[in-house]
């Protein structure tokens, strides 16, 4: 057996996926469990007693002897409590797992970041089975453990998770597709939506990463100045990936592939040190809970390989940071509706959902903004490959000039001079590549898909992909409505419609590219002009993480959540409790951090290379030796007043700590960053307390 045949026989095998369900169940009841997992319907509480059994069984043939509730808290991280399968049955140990053990937990919820949901002295809370992401195997160095992914709730049912407002998002999705749907004579089937979600990541040698404080405790690098040689040259991109890098990527894929998950592609990215991990496309669900393992992966191979990775969005200053593209799309029965398609009917679907996208996009950009919001992703947005704050979408000339002409009824550019009309004219051939990139873009549409590129690279894709289908359902739901209001819906066959059908469509989508096409921008977005163009156009321009949580404590915003069934009004403004209180602590721990780093470490650093510079001054004063004192008295008053300006930034960061102004922190933080820096050129390298850039970023 080759190498490749046994990776590719051991995918999935700690997961209770389809052979598994196949093996440790009976036909009726696998029929059952996959109905559930494929089309979504509700999970028949009769069979959990025999899925429990079954699963138990798989787990310990695999070595497992406990099992959690996996989920998603607030913390933006997962969470796990074990149990054993031990039990004592009349003085006799057994192992047990019931239906009940499989269907719900009781963690703590009053421990959990729950924005006044719950109180201390209120401490239940709910994990609930999610039969749509299958249940795995999580290994580690002396055993195994069998992982339920669960949605978690307080007892009041309210969520307290990041993945059951993403399930109810994508039910209101399926809802209003299927309505649309419905409306183009198409039979009745279930709505998907498939996410890849291509995750970058920095990896640093481990020694240099204990020795700097600031990378242990807050994933950055608070102090720094530029190496030599960054990102300048442009040889790390793509480049020959160094053996002890692919040594590591090989280990990570060995343990995602047994996990399930169909990690394809691997490459260095831009900046020295950074690299990138993208799968295929699978179902959101299960793909966002792929990417929480993925991160999780990536984390515990580093330590094994003596790296460190980094999933903060800017661990380095002037070099990229890290994002997480989230390539979304919706399938309905299998069929991919932002696909262009070949015949008129399927150009005035896919027309129909682009033009859904892009109102939605426009009317709530405030709020996918918010759902990348966080204090590492503000140092990333804007610069460096990541996309600006203001939310706009790309969609490439050739659909630009096919959407100008929808708008207006207007004529072909090119070779045909007949008025476009949806499901007369087809769409010109629109292969998957026929746009550029735009790295500029927030939203870019790539084919078949759009790419949200603002999400950062620590995220959790459940948060942005929530309020995606969310937005995207409300649009959906208008156009259904303004059909349905026309009253044209007809067909001579399944999936052919009348010339009026064609005809209201076709004003429906008029009138909402004319309110919002101003979202759509291909130019670039780091050019100085655009955030007046933006402003100009009317687009929201949020620059940092609190003016961006402002979108969560809208009223409007809040109805809409709660209309789609996706959050209530208490949930929303929940988190955006709970966002601001988190970015708050994170921007403190860093302050708090940056000011010991530059007493403790720093101060007494400089200090000494001043004092050992001002007595060989003395010595060569003292022995009438002239040459080299007037360097040696510059250096002094160099250091000198480095010292100053040093002390003088320590006691500025403390009175900013002291207050309640967040900004405030992040600008004595900056200042005295710019002396640390500057110091660290004239301080003996011997002598410097923390690895520099050009130790942090060259593993080679």
């Amino acid at each position: 057996m080759t190498e490749e045949t046994k990776n590719a026989t051991h995918f999935g095998e700690d997961v209770f996926g389809d052979e598994a369900i196949r093996t440790y169940l009976s036909k009726e009841t696998a029929k059952r469990l996959q109905a559930t997992i494929r089309e979504g319907k509700p999970l028949d509480p009769s069979i959990a007693g025999e899925v429990a059994h079954g699963i138990r069984h798989w787990a310990m043939d695999r070595g497992a002897t406990h099992y959690t509730h996996w989920f998603l808290p607030m913390t933006g991280s997962t969470a796990e409590k074990h149990d054993s399968f031990l039990e004592i049955k009349d003085g006799e140990p057994i192992m047990l797992f019931s239906g009940k053990n499989l269907i719900v937990g009781e963690p703590d919820a009053s421990s959990f970041p729950s924005g006044g949901i719950r109180s201390t002295f209120e401490a239940r809370g709910y994990t609930a089975w999610d039969p749509t992401s299958p249940a795995f195997i999580k290994r580690h160095g002396n055993g195994a453990t069998l992982c339920i992914p669960t949605a978690f709730c307080a007892y009041t049912g309210e969520a307290l998770d990041k993945k059951t407002p993403l399930l109810r998002s994508m039910q209101a999705l399926d809802k209003s597709v299927k309505r649309l749907m419905k409306l183009f004579a198409l039979p009745e089937a279930h709505t998907g939506c498939t996410l890849g979600a291509e995750q970058e990541y920095f990896l640093v040698d481990k020694k240099y990463w204990e020795k700097r404080p600031d990378l242990v405790l807050t994933g950055r690098t608070l102090f720094g100045a530029p190496s030599a040689k960054g990102q300048q040259l442009e040889d790390h991109y793509f480049g020959t990936i160094p053996d002890r890098v692919l040594s590591f990527m090989n280990d990570v894929e060995r343990e995602l592939w047994k996990l399930g998950i169909p990690a394809k592609t691997r490459h260095n990215e831009v900046a020295p040190a950074q690299f990138e991990l993208a799968p295929q496309f699978e179902e959101l669900n299960l793909a966002s809970d792929h990417n929480m393992l993925v991160m999780d992966t990536l984390r515990n191979v580093a330590e094994r390989h003596g790296f460190k990775c980094l999933l903060h969005e800017k661990p380095y200053a002037g070099v990229n940071g890290s994002g997480k593209h989230n390539n979304w799309s919706v399938a309905y029965g299998g069929r991919n509706l932002l696909d262009p398609g070949t015949n008129p009917d399927e150009n005035a679907v896919f027309l129909t959902m682009l033009t859904a996208v892009i109102e939605a996009v426009d009317k709530h950009a405030d709020l996918l903004r918010a759902s990348v919001a966080g204090a590492g992703n503000d140092h990333r947005l804007g610069a460096n490959e990541a996309p600006p704050a203001v939310i706009s979408i790309y969609v490439g000339d050739q659909l630009a000039d096919v959407l100008d002409r929808l708008e207006s009824g207007g004529k072909r550019s090119h070779a045909s001079v007949k008025p476009m009309k949806i499901g007369v004219d087809t769409l010109p051939v629109i292969p998957k590549d026929a746009t550029d990139r735009n790295r500029t873009s927030p939203f870019a549409f790539t084919g078949n898909k759009f790419e949200f590129r603002a999400p950062g690279s620590s995220v959790c894709c459940s948060g942005p992909m929530t309020v995606l289908n969310t937005i995207v359902a409300e649009a959906v739901d208008r156009i259904a409505g303004e059909l349905e209001k026309a009253k044209v819906a007809g067909k001579a066959k399944p999936g052919e419609h009348t010339p009026a059908f064609h005809s209201a469509l076709q004003k429906i989508l008029q009138a909402s590219l004319k309110a919002h096409k101003r979202v759509v921008f291909n130019g670039n977005g780091y050019e100085a002009e655009w955030p007046m163009e933006a402003a100009r156009r009317g687009l929201p321009n949020a620059p940092d993480t609190p003016s961006a949580l402002a979108a969560l404590a809208k009223q409007e915003n809040a109805a809409l959540f709660v209309k789609y069934g996706v959050m209530t009004e208490r949930e929303l403004l929940s988190r955006h409790e709970i966002f601001l209180e988190e970015y708050a602590k994170k921007v403190r721990i860093e302050g708090t951090c940056a000011r010991d780093i530059a007493s403790e470490m720093i101060f007494p650093a400089v200090k000494a290379e001043y004092l050992e510079t001002i007595d060989a001054f003395a010595k060569a004063e003292k022995v009438g030796v002239s040459s080299g004192t007037a360097a040696l008295r510059e250096s002094i008053v160099e250091l000198g007043s480095g010292l100053d300006s040093l002390r003088s930034g320590i006691l500025k960061l403390e009175e900013s700590l002291g207050l309640s102004s967040d900004a405030a922190v992040l600008t004595a933080m900056q200042a005295l960053r710019t002396t640390v820096d500057s110091l660290e050129k004239r301080v003996a390298d011997s002598r410097w307390p923390l690895p520099k850039y050009r130790d942090l970023l060259f593993l080679y």
